[in-house]
């Protein structure tokens, strides 16, 4: 078994997170090899962030929770992969949209909720981030609820804003100043 310790730990988690956020590259510049590149770059980070995390979140303390974050992670970094695999071929690169509109985005809220209860519960990391991660899933929630019903508004591109920075805002502090343990 490979230790690290805890402020190493917390660097590669906050480089992930950002590592995530590279299967938007594709949406940008419809680069097949990137896309594909970035793509398995994402769900391999996406999955190897709860594997990391599972010891700081004390699973003895929040077993469902910490489980439940770990396979809700762990599909959704697999969908990632298969997105990124599907550009492959021109016929079936539309499934790559669908994954990721109509399965992905699930998954990845309700990992980012249990991510930020979890954050919450431990408090390794500062309450404003955990909760400001907490609100910021729920308007992603509905934003994705009103878009399943037909509701599409400009303003929904606006909302995305809040989960997103605070995503970077907490990998640039794992990064810096790691967990509080």
């Amino acid at each position: 078994m490979i230790t690290i310790s805890n402020k190493k730990r917390a660097f590669i988690i906050g480089v992930l997170i950002l590592a995530a956020y590279s299967m938007l590259t594709y949406s940008i510049t419809k680069n097949i090899l990137l896309g594909v590149i970035t793509d398995i770059v994402s769900g391999l980070a996406v999955i190897w962030i709860p594997l990391l995390i599972f010891p700081v979140f004390n699973p003895k303390n929040n077993k469902l929770l910490t489980y439940a974050y770990v396979i809700s992670r762990f599909i959704e970094g697999t969908l990632m992969l298969f997105g990124g695999l599907f550009i492959l071929n021109p016929a079936t690169e539309g499934y790559r949209e669908v994954i990721y509109k109509d399965f992905h985005i699930y998954f990845f809220i309700s990992g980012a909720i249990l991510f930020y209860l979890l954050f919450y519960r431990t408090q390794v990391i500062p309450k404003f981030i955990s909760i400001w991660g907490i609100i910021a899933t729920l308007i992603l929630l509905a934003i994705t609820t009103f878009r399943l019903f037909g509701l599409d508004l400009p303003i929904f591109q606006v909302l995305l804003l809040p989960i997103i920075l605070n995503e970077i805002l907490l990998a640039i502090w794992l990064m810096i100043k790691g967990f509080k343990l």
